[in-house]
This record gives structure tokens, sequence and C-alpha cells, in this order.
């Protein structure tokens, strides 16, 4: 199994609104980064785990987990005018952009802010807390993944 850690500004999508789709699953769509698209094209599998992160935000922090829930497919809104993720330049039988399906698992009742990861010794090399590492979609150890869990049961 792998682990992820995926972005999300909470006013533009937050994990309540994931909560209240239908079935708790939901496109995560408007992907516009080669390097996340691969990861989510060549690297997700149904059954991973992801934590939910509320990003641009007055307190960034890891607020949940969900899991990733279909294999990667084409992006409908790169196609759509009418979408903010719409890419003229993405040719229909040869699209740019793919999205995997994330469901709901779990929100904490504790979030776990980034000021607190910083000052965990385990998570020193964790992608997220890397000067200049703005990816959406990160891949995150096992460990980590422990570590980060406990913190939102402290």
């Amino acid at each position: 199994m792998n682990y992820w850690l995926m972005k999300s500004e909470p006013d533009a999508f937050s994990i309540n609104d994931l909560i209240d789709c239908e079935n708790q699953i939901e496109p995560w769509d408007g992907i516009r980064n080669y390097q996340a698209r691969n990861m989510m094209r060549d690297q997700m599998k149904i059954g991973d785990l992801a934590f939910f992160y509320h990003s641009s935000c007055k307190v960034p922090a890891v607020v949940g987990v969900m899991k990733v829930h279909s294999e990667a497919y084409t992006d409908p809104t790169q196609f759509d005018p009418e979408s903010k993720y719409y890419d003229p330049k993405s040719p229909p039988d040869n699209p740019r952009w793919q999205l995997v399906d994330m469901e709901f698992v779990e929100k904490f009742d504790r979030p776990v802010p980034l000021s607190t990861l910083r000052t965990i010794a385990e998570l020193s090399e964790m992608k997220l807390l890397k000067k200049g590492n703005r990816l959406s979609i990160l891949p995150i150890t096992a460990s980590e993944w422990e570590v980060i869990y406990n913190l939102s049961k402290a």
C-alpha cells in the first residue's frame, strides 16, 4: 500500500465537502501539474490511503483520511470551456490530465497543524516540510503516516 498527502484549499474543497458528497466519493480533479498527474496515473492504487490536508488557510493542517477509490482516468474538466480547469491544448484523443476518485474515511477530531509537524524529529525528511515543495499531491512513508495519524489521536 502507498500513502499520500493531498492538499486542498478549504474554501475551494474541504473535508466537509467530501463528507457531503454522494457516497462520500469525489473525483480529485483540477490537477494541472505533470508530476502530480504522473503520481496519480502511475503510482496510486485503489485502497491507498491519503491524508486530507487543508492548505493556504489560516491554520494549514492534516484534517482527516481518505482512500483512493478508482484507478486514474481522464479528467473531463480539461475539455469543458466553462470549467476553471479547461485546457484548450489537451486533445480529447490524447488527454493530458487525469484524476482519481477519493473516498472519505475519517475526519480528525484534532487536526494536526503544519506548525506541529515541523516540530517532530521523525518528520524532518517529509516532503511537505521541504522548502519549495508546493505539489498538491505528495507521497509519504509508512512511518510518516503512523506518526501523523498518532498525533491526530493524542
